[in-house]
């Protein structure tokens, strides 16, 4: 099988990422890739660590009618804009994995309210399937449109679904400390992320929280009250997610592992540590991994998770996700060794 993709906004971390995990796919040749900064330029101009590896040159995505038709299309676009260019694809029956937030919400309202705007396109939205490769197969492999997770709730929701399936969770608060990156704010220069600003320096964003709370809250359907904090620490890459929650009465010291690890027992990239083994970034970087840790602190029990925020919690994601859909091997390009150190 050779399935012919296409990039929008390969110039971003995701972007470039989503390409070099593709053009090691056994199964897959990109045939375009857009960019509006570096449009009419070799992509390796953008990158050039990948010199030598790809010749293709950056197409404006406004000359959208000369890109050639492709089997899948991975849309790395910015939010608000990503929405206009995934309707113009779906209508040319390509498939399409979106890495936006624009299709994540099926509560049209709670997106028109997070970001200032009326949504417009309501139907489209409502055939997307959310693309949590582990928990949700079989709707993605018949899908045509995949919203591609977020990184923060990909962290969170892979050790938090078997629990809530399982019935573990209480009626209580659930709290997230969310430890991020500096990619993961993008490649457009910002003055917080300037060296001198991010280097030796920790910051929060927002007392309100992220706006990939309202994932948790759609796909678990928590009815919990959740504290969602993310602060940006000065690394790369690399998610670190700790988790703090009340189990139901009860609940013995070992049920939690137990089921993280019956639920994962078949799946490649889900690593469940043993009980109050750490975890860390360094064993999950570069990789389609997530790691995930548990241990008990009183009443509380408190979950470790790490996964490369531009992998596991973008690009890789996107690139498993596109597997299942296509009936290939899920870790199909995806056998990348984490680098440590």
């Amino acid at each position: 099988m050779s399935i012919k993709a296409g990039v929008l906004g390969g110039t971003g971390y995701t972007g470039t990422q989503l390409v070099s995990i593709l053009l090691t796919h056994p199964d897959v040749e990109i045939k375009w890739i857009t960019s509006e900064k570096w449009k009419n330029k070799q992509f390796y101009e953008s990158f050039p660590h990948l010199k030598g590896l790809t010749d293709l040159e950056c197409k404006s995505v406004t000359k959208i009618d000369e890109l050639k038709e492709v089997d899948v299309v991975f849309s790395c676009l910015p939010s608000l804009t990503s929405m206009h260019f995934v309707d113009k694809f779906m209508s040319r029956n390509s498939r399409v994995i979106d890495l936006s937030p624009d299709f994540r919400f099926k509560n049209i309202k709670k997106f028109n309210e997070i970001f200032k705007t009326d949504h417009g396109f309501e139907d489209l939205n409502k055939s997307a399937v959310y693309g949590l490769s582990e928990t949700n197969r079989k709707e993605i492999k018949d899908s045509h449109l995949v919203s591609n997770p977020g990184c923060f709730a990909t962290s969170v929701l892979l050790p938090l679904i078997p629990l809530a399936e399982k019935g573990l969770l209480s009626g209580d608060d659930i709290l997230m400390d969310i430890k991020a990156p500096v990619s993961g704010a993008g490649r457009a220069p910002r003055l917080d992320f300037h060296f001198p600003e991010a280097n030796e320096n920790m910051t929060f964003e927002g007392f309100e929280g992220h706006l990939q709370k309202q994932e948790l809250i759609e796909i678990i359907g928590l009815k919990n009250d959740i504290v969602f904090m993310t602060h940006r620490v000065p690394v790369d890459r690399g998610i670190l997610s700790t988790v703090y929650l009340r189990l139901k009465d009860k609940t013995s010291k070992e049920e939690p592992a137990r089921v993280l690890t019956d639920f994962y027992s078949k799946d490649k990239f889900v690593r469940v540590r043993d009980y109050n083994e750490t975890v860390n970034l360094k064993n999950v970087l570069n990789s389609n991994f997530c790691d995930i840790g548990l241990g008990r602190q009183g009443n509380y029990l408190v979950i470790e998770s790490v996964i490369d925020n531009l992998i596991k919690g973008a690009s890789g994601q996107a690139v498993q996700n596109m597997n299942i859909m296509f009936g290939m091997d899920e870790s199909a390009g995806l056998e990348l060794v984490p680098l440590y150190p």
